[in-house]
């Protein structure tokens, strides 16, 4: 487990502002940005991509860990072939309800066991959790795995999201306690 951290059971609800409602008529997903082929995508069309599962850890920035949560959805490979990024593009914009975004370096989003989950521990996720979609970047802290994802953007430049603003660390390894700017 990462330095600093305490094992929690359960699986703490954590998030700035209201729980956004779903609509599966309406939802539409955007993959933009420093790309060949962008794409809009309905909530139907999204649930025909080739899908995984994986377990991973889940850390918190707040200091909880919940071990072997069990992930499953499209993996980030997935929506690099489906996009093709230029060779330039340095990082992932994730894009959620009400406006929030977090950036994750590119290299980070790459890794194999990244996901756009839908469920979590074999049952799809609840509302507090990001349904009906979420970024999971296991690696990095939670904020990272942005709820609620209705796009993701690829970019040249860093563009540094609400929490990164608000005095959080730009990449937020926890193996390392990046936790906050200057750690």
């Amino acid at each position: 487990m990462p330095p600093g951290q305490t094992l929690t059971e359960k699986w703490p609800v954590l998030h700035y502002g209201p729980v956004p409602r779903f609509d599966a008529k309406t939802w539409e997903f955007r993959i933009f940005g420093n790309i060949e082929t962008p794409l809009r995508l309905s909530w139907t069309e999204f649930q025909q991509l080739s899908r995984q599962k994986h377990t991973a850890d889940m850390h918190c920035v707040t200091t909880w860990s919940k071990l072997d949560q069990m992930w499953e959805g499209v993996p980030f490979k997935v929506i690099v072939d489906l996009a093709k990024p230029k060779p330039d593009t340095g990082f992932v914009i994730a894009h959620s309800e009400n406006g929030f975004t977090t950036n994750v370096p590119y290299e980070d989003c790459l890794k194999p066991n990244v996901l756009l989950a839908t469920h979590a521990n074999g049952a799809e996720l609840t509302a507090d959790h990001g349904y009906p979609l979420r970024l999971v970047v296991p690696h990095l802290y939670a904020w990272k795995s942005a709820k609620w994802l209705r796009g993701i953007e690829f970019s040249i430049v860093d563009k540094p999201g609400f929490w990164e603003r608000n005095g959080y660390h730009n990449r937020g390894d926890p193996w390392t306690e990046e936790r906050y700017w200057g750690d």
